[in-house]
């Protein structure tokens, strides 16, 4: 299915019923990285998953946009489904989005779940490597990052033992524009530090980690629970930075405590 948000093409799936759900993928995949976690939680919740603009069957005719315009697509397509409040369920760069997304539309969210992610903004160099690999996708295309990104966002474990997943992770990659892949790089270089708004976070967080995830270390979300009130952390064995696709039995169990909870 595909809405009309503010001039963005929207593409989603909206599957099951009950309390909503909004999963935000991460870079540079698509919404096609929940698959597993839509079909643990439609039977019992109602499950929306989506391409973030310009990322699988989503556009944009913007070259250039924020995490915030990002998260307000996510509010446009709640208000196209006549959802008021949700949680929000983000990975990585959906972790940002998610915050984003509190910051600007706070009576919006039910509960967060941030997975693989951080609150603080990049450093000067983490910036700096982004705007360059934007610059390799519009020269070299999308197969380009997925080469580069599969390596860094698995786990150790998953690289060694289960190659299918290495294989889905860069078939999802190659299937988006590199315009989409190179507008969110620079978008989430500007992204502002979170740390501050966490910590006044009044909705229940749920944090995530893979124990062997190295670009948002189980070291760095322990320091995010500090800060966060009412914020619970689950570190997922053997899983690296994409602990949804790499241990997804695991990764459904604590997404549907959580969620079972709240009701």
């Amino acid at each position: 299915m595909k809405a009309t948000i503010d001039g963005v093409e929207i593409a989603y799936r909206d599957e099951g019923t009950g309390q909503p759900v909004i999963f935000l993928h991460a870079f540079p995949l698509n919404q096609r990285m929940w698959h597993e976690q839509s079909e643990a939680l439609k039977p019992k919740f109602r499950v929306i998953t989506l391409d973030l603009r310009g990322f699988g069957e989503s556009r944009s005719h913007q070259s250039g946009y924020s995490l915030e315009d990002m998260a307000s697509d996510v509010r446009g397509l709640m208000r196209h489904l006549s959802i008021e409040r949700a949680v929000l369920i983000g990975l990585s760069m959906g972790g940002y989005i998610s915050m984003a997304f509190y910051r600007r539309y706070p009576e919006a969210v039910r509960a967060l779940v941030l997975s693989d992610t951080r609150t603080v903004a990049d450093t000067e160099e983490g910036r700096a490597k982004r705007f360059q690999s934007a610059q390799k996708a519009e020269r070299e295309g999308s197969a380009a990052i997925a080469r580069d990104m599969t390596a860094v966002l698995l786990g150790p474990t998953s690289l060694k033992e289960r190659p299918n997943i290495a294989a889905r992770v860069t078939r999802i990659a190659e299937s988006n524009p590199p315009s989409g892949i190179a507008a969110a790089q620079r978008a989430m270089a500007g992204r502002p530090d979170s740390t501050s708004l966490m910590a006044q976070a009044r909705v229940p967080v749920l944090l995530i980690c893979g124990s062997e995830d190295t670009l948002s270390p189980p070291s760095e979300m322990e320091t995010m629970q500090k800060n966060i009130p009412k914020a619970t952390l689950k570190i997922i064995e053997r899983a690296g930075h994409l602990s949804n696709l790499e241990q997804p039995d695991r990764f459904n169990e604590i997404l549907l405590e959580f969620l079972t909870n709240l009701a």
